[in-house]
């Protein structure tokens, strides 16, 4: 199998291409940089085929995947930046990437008859209940512009391709790029008190484990709609940020320590209020993962463990 992936740059595109090669398929990956511009750690993918490729550019993505000659896409690629989204000025750019640059590949791949895997987000919803979002619902109310380019992309691709998966996450982490866990171990070097919202509530995904489930997907025909995170439950930005810290603490790093470090549960309230609107009910329902036989992701506290090993800090 050959499959085509785009947005190596990134976290995710970084760790699907790594998946390919391990399983001995040939990755294809693309990004708008001239060559691979994520980190260089020396795994597969810093030395596997690379096309640069514009997503907003119909004729280049048409002649770049039709030349790649591919069984499959992995469409990675977006814009993620949620606050900046919402600048007036970076809209028509946000909405040109994630809607149109999707359009773009969906119509491509429709032609060549080929699976089409999309990187979708809870965003899509409004976040509002408690009860965990399903993955076919279709109550759809974006609470701000970067879901609604993101629900639009979704509706792009459902509407054009027959052989789809449309996989949503959500609180995402990976080694190739800027994340939470990063954050908040860059912020606990310099700080002794951090103030962190506890009634957004969800569930990490680790890319490297996502991956994964990806790859596993694309090899099958179960095709439609999915929710993909870690298992181990769902809790808040706090939650999340006590278990790095305390995980950080028994790797030997004291500074991370209860006694060295203060960690203050706010509500979004007491926060602030951030350009974007965010989810507080980011909770995913995943069982149809296991009813299509597909195996769930290890729980977050392990994948974090995992990830914190990674890092260099």
């Amino acid at each position: 199998m050959r499959v085509f992936v785009t947005g190596v740059g990134g976290q995710l595109g970084h760790d699907v291409m790594n998946e390919l090669a391990k399983r001995g398929y040939e990755g294809v990956g693309s990004d708008i940089a001239p060559s691979y511009s994520g980190i260089a750690d020396s795994t597969a993918v810093t030395t596997m085929p690379y096309v640069q490729m514009d997503i907003t550019d119909k004729s280049s993505v048409e002649k770049v995947i039709k030349e790649a000659k591919v069984d499959a896409v992995i469409h990675c690629a977006a814009w993620t930046a949620v606050d900046a989204a919402e600048d007036e000025e970076n809209q028509p750019k946000v909405r040109l990437v994630n809607v149109t640059g999707t359009q773009n590949i969906a119509d491509v791949c429709k032609e060549l008859n080929i699976k089409m895997l999309y990187l979708s987000t809870d965003y899509v919803f409004d976040g509002q209940g408690t009860t965990p979002w399903e993955p076919d619902c279709k109550d759809y109310n974006p609470l701000n512009v970067y879901g609604q380019t993101k629900l639009d992309g979704e509706l792009a691709v459902s509407g054009t391709v027959d052989k789809f998966f449309i996989v949503r996450i959500a609180w995402v982490f990976g080694k190739n790029g800027k994340n939470f866990i990063k954050t908040m171990i860059n912020l606990g070097k310099t700080h002794d008190t951090l103030s962190v919202v506890n009634d957004q509530i969800g569930t990490p995904t680790y890319t490297y484990d996502l991956a994964r489930l990806l790859v596993d997907m694309i090899e099958t025909e179960k095709y439609g709609y999915y929710h993909a995170t870690n298992e181990g439950g769902y809790i808040s930005w706090y939650d999340f940020t006590k278990e790095i810290f305390r995980q950080a603490a028994t790797m030997g790093h004291p500074e991370y320590l209860p006694e060295n470090m203060t960690v203050n549960s706010v509500t979004t309230a007491e926060y602030g209020v951030s350009k974007a609107a965010r989810p507080f009910n980011s909770r995913l329902d995943k069982s149809k993962l296991t009813a299509n036989g597909f195996t769930p992701l290890p729980t977050w506290q392990d994948a974090l463990g995992r990830y914190l090993k990674e890092l260099d800090f």
